[in-house]
């Protein structure tokens, strides 16, 4: 009878051994935190992946994510330095750092973390803008306004075991009721920017123009008078060389036979063949070969 109870005892032993042999090995992923309670506490974390040994029934786990998480966060309303409203649309990057603090303090639950970095980056985003103009603010709107609301969100947000990575305002907009006027405004500062440049670029052509000009007339008087004195100098050497050629009684005589016969050979030219002549006249002296 002893011999049986030992033998029912080792069996149910046994048997509870077996149930609890896959409660007592847990498996920690690569991209993920593991952390181990007992009695409701936690007593250690891992983060290296394996598989790792629990006491089963006594000891619990909770695994958290070590991935970056996307957080789309709704548009939400805010107020310039000058009193003009914006809509900011943003979204976030963040993740776990401290696990124990995440699980503390948010029980690791995701969408308890969203509200806590929902309600950082915003009162950021205020803060950020309220201190700016709406010039300001579109002017600082990119790289610039993004790295100022990313590092005032988490200082509010460290006591949760998160950090934020990054803060992008993907969309900072205008509400519908002023929209038209601000576009109207912006349009009249870019034709007013117009305007200027285009008169600029039109004084800028008329120096140009008027200094052409300028050069122009300045090359055209000094050409006319290299020309004048070049004709003055030609005209003077051919007084030169003319009177050198006829510079005797024989020379002078011979030149106004020439004369005359060229005169009297365009005299004939034509249908009229007709020539009236003084007998004193070159021409006559020719013909009569006197």
């Amino acid at each position: 009878m002893r011999g049986f109870i030992l033998r029912v005892a080792s069996g149910f032993i046994g048997l509870i051994v077996f149930l609890s042999l896959p409660l007592s090995f847990y498996v920690v992923q690569q991209n993920e935190y593991v952390a181990v309670f007992q009695f409701g506490r936690i007593i250690h974390v891992t983060d290296t992946p394996g598989i790792k040994f629990k006491l089963p029934l006594i000891q619990s786990t909770q695994h958290i994510s070590k991935k970056i998480h996307l957080y789309d966060m709704p548009a939400s309303g805010v107020i310039t330095r000058d009193k003009k409203s914006m809509i900011a649309d943003n979204f976030v990057l963040w993740r776990v750092t401290d696990p124990v603090k995440y699980v503390q303090t948010l029980n690791a639950i995701e969408p308890r973390a969203q509200e806590r970095i929902e309600a950082a980056v915003y009162n950021a985003v205020k803060n950020a803008i309220s201190s700016m103009s709406q010039d300001e603010v579109i002017e600082a709107r990119g790289e610039r306004l993004s790295r100022a609301v990313t590092e005032e969100s988490n200082s509010d947000i460290g006591g949760y075991g998160i950090v934020i990575l990054q803060t992008q305002i993907k969309a900072l907009d205008l509400p519908n009721d002023n929209k038209a006027a601000v576009y109207e405004r912006m349009i009249s500062e870019r034709q007013n920017i117009a305007a200027s440049y285009v008169a600029e670029g039109r004084s800028e052509a008329q120096k140009i123009r008027n200094a052409t000009d300028k050069e122009v007339a300045i090359k055209v008087a000094n050409a006319n008078r290299s020309a004048d004195v070049l004709v003055a100098e030609g005209e003077a050497e051919y007084m030169r060389i003319l009177k050198s050629a006829y510079d005797t009684p024989e020379k002078a005589e011979f030149y106004n036979y020439i004369r005359s016969l060229d005169a009297l050979k365009k005299s004939l030219a034509g249908g009229n063949k007709t020539l009236v002549l003084d007998r004193e006249s070159p021409l006559a002296k020719v013909l009569y070969g006197e």
